[in-house]
């Protein structure tokens, strides 16, 4: 495994390459989610390629820049247990260099309402970095977890517009045995709030317990059935309950399929998002519950 750190490097390793590539970009501080995006590269790609770089850009200014968790020696054993080729390590000058000027701002609804308009910015963060990478390694596909479903749909809609050559593989978000939702932050939560944390899933267990695709409810009723989970749980504050068209984020009066249920829930200091779907057959996709303790660290 070649662990690579400036862009004219990884360029040149990525012209040593013959075959199909897939790109999986990560903030480091790996757990299951990651590798499972990982697996799934090295089972369908010659050559796989890992980014690990906490992004500047997509952090808001009290946002946790500074205190977000890392631990690449840990993250490299991992990646090199999986098969990874190589691993890019770039610097924030790196990518960023003196001068640089030049970001992709995404526009519209899917840019800005919901995670958009509670972290201004961060898709515009997102946007830029991710299409840096594609140029960089030139992937045929890349990997992403369903959990940020919104930074899903904002990538989607920028590889359409830019007509970016890269495919999208969308994995299933990958729970925890009490189902919450695997994710670096969770690592700030301390045993009172962790266990407070499940209340997330099961509020998202709530709205769907509502859908009837015989008679499809109001998006009001199952919202209404998710508050009322959290508010069971003094500890939890609720940002938004919404419920969406996963195309264009538009909201929906009806829950009817296609549909996204997409939440976040602060406890502390500690800011959680997830997300179930509801597939155009009527089929959900609620995640997937680790069977095997976690590699989370």
């Amino acid at each position: 495994m070649h662990i690579v750190r400036t862009v004219q490097a990884m360029k040149h390793e990525r012209a040593q390459w013959t075959g199909s590539v897939g790109l999986i970009p990560t903030m480091g501080y790996l757990h299951e989610g990651h590798l499972s995006l990982v697996r799934q590269a090295r089972a369908e790609q010659e050559h796989i390629a890992v980014s690990i770089f906490v992004n500047p850009t997509q952090f808001g200014p009290h946002e946790d820049l500074s205190s977000y968790p890392r631990d690449v020696e840990h993250d490299l054993q991992l990646l090199e247990t999986l098969g990874v080729d190589s691993v890019f390590l770039p610097t924030a000058a790196e990518m960023y260099p003196s001068g640089f000027s030049t970001f992709v701002n995404p526009e519209g609804t899917v840019a800005e309402e919901i995670e958009g308009a509670a972290r201004t910015g961060h898709f515009r963060g997102v946007a830029t970095i991710v299409l840096k990478l594609f140029h960089i390694i030139q992937p045929q596909q890349a990997y992403f977890g369903q959990k940020d479903a919104q930074q899903v749909a904002i990538i989607q809609r920028m590889i359409a517009d830019l007509n970016v050559p890269v495919e999208l593989r969308v994995q299933p978000t990958i729970r925890e045995q009490d189902g919450l939702a695997m994710s670096s932050r969770n690592s700030y939560l301390d045993p009172i709030a962790r266990k407070q944390a499940t209340i997330v899933y099961r509020a998202l267990q709530a709205a769907q317990a509502v859908f009837n695709p015989q008679s499809p409810p109001s998006a009001q009723a199952a919202i209404q059935a998710a508050r009322q989970v959290i508010a069971s749980e003094p500890a939890a504050q609720l940002d938004y309950i919404e419920i969406r068209n996963p195309d264009n984020f538009q909201p929906l009066e009806i829950l009817r399929a296609p549909a996204l249920l997409l939440i976040a829930v602060r406890l502390g200091n500690t800011r959680l998002i997830d997300n179930f779907v509801l597939h155009p057959d009527g089929t959900w996709d609620s995640g997937q519950i680790q069977s095997h303790s976690s590699t989370q660290q």
